[in-house]
């Protein structure tokens, strides 16, 4: 039984310290995106997808894609992903469950799957284990998003809404 969890956990240990060298090359990119304007940063989404069309996959971008992302919460919800944030973001890509405490930023995190995995054309679904954690992560990540050029939508107990920024309520 020791030896299980042992095991268990050098493999967690050796996983995460894979994750090193794609953490560094994301945080050597922040400083070329923090300088493009906001359309430039829009602008990337495009030059992605062209890059998937023409044969690269979305490990081959991984970086620059999470390095806009990064950039593009910073801009908008004005917060910037911890190297753990951005450990969990891979491990979530690769299809893994990542966990994390209550505060350490699982929203966060889900965003850069969200926006690499955009990149191939089809859409993406995140589900949570209530409404709440739905609103929030469509509330708060949402201009990130659409600064990047995603829509994005929420479903929750009998109801939906898509986020949308310029909306004015008529009763305003």
């Amino acid at each position: 039984m020791f030896n299980s969890l042992k095991n268990l956990f050098d493999y967690n240990a050796k996983r995460l310290r894979s994750y090193q060298p794609l953490i560094k090359k994301i945080n050597q990119l922040e400083s070329k995106y923090q300088s493009l304007s906001d359309k430039k940063l829009t602008q990337q989404t495009d030059k992605f997808r062209k890059q998937i069309q023409q044969g690269k996959n979305l490990d081959d971008i991984l970086p620059s894609a999470f390095a806009v992302v990064r950039e593009a919460i910073k801009r908008t919800v004005k917060e910037r992903a911890y190297d753990v944030q951005l450990m969990a973001a891979i491990t979530l890509h690769q299809g893994s469950i990542a966990e994390q405490k209550t505060g350490e930023g699982k929203t966060h995190a889900v965003t850069f799957p969200v926006y690499l995995n955009t990149l191939t054309g089809k859409g993406v679904h995140v589900i949570t284990p209530n409404d709440y954690l739905s609103q929030v992560g469509a509330g708060w990540y949402s201009n990130a998003l659409r600064l990047l050029g995603l829509s994005t939508a929420c479903i929750i107990h009998e109801k939906s809404f898509i986020f949308d920024p310029d909306y004015t309520s008529p009763q305003s």
